[in-house]
């Protein structure tokens, strides 16, 4: 089976919202997203379509999907503008969905997410992980972020913030 990465288009707020509630009813949710599956289902549909439409298109967000040659979604990673810093892109709600984790998703999402935010001019990639949550900081040490040395703390714990440089390819002009 293969996965393609790709940007969501605004009119599939509902495979947003799926895929979403899949991964709010994930057993680590509790430490890796700040929603539930009982919040998250009681939205209303105009909720999910800004959802979609505010990561699609030309807009400043960017919600990356991977998709099997079925048609079906198995994981995601969205790109915010960085709350502080003009020339970073925030990384949040990470999601490969089970059966297709370990298999190179993950990298080819946080991959895609990258070039992305090279192509808005953006230097870094910044994201934050639970200190708890050792599985996703190892992916995250093997797919290019490293350790900031800081801690944010929020309403459900503290964090790791973790950093990914982005590297610039091309010829230099002689």
């Amino acid at each position: 089976m293969s996965i393609a990465v790709r940007r969501i288009e605004a009119d599939e707020w509902r495979e947003v919202k799926a895929l979403r509630l899949l991964a709010l009813a994930d057993p680590a949710a509790p430490i890796a997203f700040l929603d539930t599956v009982e919040r998250a289902s009681a939205q209303p549909d105009a909720f999910w379509q800004d959802r979609a439409a505010n990561a699609a298109g030309d807009a400043a967000a960017a919600q990356l999907v991977a998709v099997t040659d079925a048609g079906g979604w198995v994981g995601t990673v969205t790109v915010l503008p960085h709350r502080e810093r003009r020339d970073a892109g925030l990384i949040v709600g990470v999601f490969v969905a089970e059966g297709h984790r370990g298999a190179g998703v993950i990298d080819a999402l946080l991959d895609a997410a990258a070039e992305w935010a090279l192509g808005q001019g953006l230097s870094d990639l910044i994201l934050e992980v639970h200190v708890d949550n050792e599985r996703a900081q190892a992916v995250y040490a093997r797919c290019g972020f490293v350790r900031s040395g800081e801690i944010e703390t929020a309403g459900f714990g503290r964090e790791w913030v973790m950093r990914r440089a982005l590297a610039r390819t091309g010829s230099v002009q002689a």
